[in-house]
């Protein structure tokens, strides 16, 4: 990757850490944190951390005497963790193949990046790999695109203005919403006790410009999908339109969205894989 790319990369992970964390991802790390039971002085690994909301939180949790790892396949979002937490261990790496020995951590937490792994089945089997044997695993993934309408608009209106390959890359979060398949690809990894609920959040954005923006400017590169200006600026006018039921006073965008946290532990060794 060139300089001018990474620095671009860089910029779009800076504005997911801006715009996306305090909007949307914020109010999950407690409840993450709880299912994974996490405990001062355990070892906890954070899979597909991003800029490390997650881990950055477990801090506190695991105290000084513990260890929290950062685990992702894009460098320019650990850059920008990096920054914000120097503390914390980053390391590049997929979430398939994971650069880490057997039973390695007491806690293994992932919050919204399961969605976007190659294998998820596999990513899971190795998230119950580095688990130790009375370790727990807990797992955040988005409910289905169409129980959050404001998401289900703004898809709409990038297919229409911009495209299926932008349209899909904002869809991408919400493909594990179905509650008895998320369950099954769990117990099919591996996992035991397999426990999957649902809960309820709230997005509160400034404005329909500053949520749209930040899909388009932060979100959709991130997924490799650059628009024009000419087409943001397109998107971000009917955006005001067609997402206007969800303003509230001072022009505040504010909707519910539902997530699932899937809490498990790791089958007995000689179980695993049959």
């Amino acid at each position: 990757m060139s300089d001018t790319a990474l620095q671009a990369q860089v910029d779009a992970a800076k504005a997911y850490e801006a715009l996306f964390v305090p909007a949307l991802f914020g109010q999950w790390v407690s409840r993450v944190a709880d299912a994974a039971q996490v405990q001062p002085g355990q070892r906890v690994l954070d899979v597909a951390c991003g800029t490390g909301v997650l881990a950055r939180a477990i801090v506190s949790r695991a105290g000084p005497s513990g260890q929290v790892v950062g685990l992702d396949p894009n460098p320019a979002m650990l850059a920008v963790a990096n920054q914000l937490a120097p503390a914390v261990t980053w390391c590049r790496g997929a979430a398939e193949s994971m650069p880490f020995s057997d039973q390695s951590f007491d806690a293994v937490v992932s919050q919204f990046g399961l969605m976007f792994c190659e294998d998820r089945q596999q990513a899971v089997r190795e998230m119950l790999r580095v688990l130790t044997a009375e370790g727990r695993l807990a797992v955040a993934v988005w409910d289905a695109l169409e129980t959050m309408p404001a998401y289900a608009t703004e898809v709409a209106l990038l297919e229409r203005l911009a495209g299926r390959p932008a349209a899909d890359a904002l869809r991408a979060p919400f493909v594990l919403g179905n509650r008895d398949e998320l369950s099954r690809m769990f117990r099919n990894a591996g996992a035991a006790s397999v426990l999957v609920t649902t809960h309820e959040g709230t997005a509160r954005f400034p404005s329909v410009r500053v949520m749209v923006e930040a899909d388009l400017r932060g979100w959709l590169p991130v997924m490799g999908v650059l628009l024009t200006e000419e087409q943001i600026g397109r998107v971000l006018t009917e955006a005001e339109a067609e997402l206007g039921k969800h303003v509230g006073p001072n022009r505040r965008v504010t909707f519910a969205v539902r997530a699932h946290v899937v809490a498990a532990r790791r089958l007995p060794a000689w179980d695993v894989g049959r």
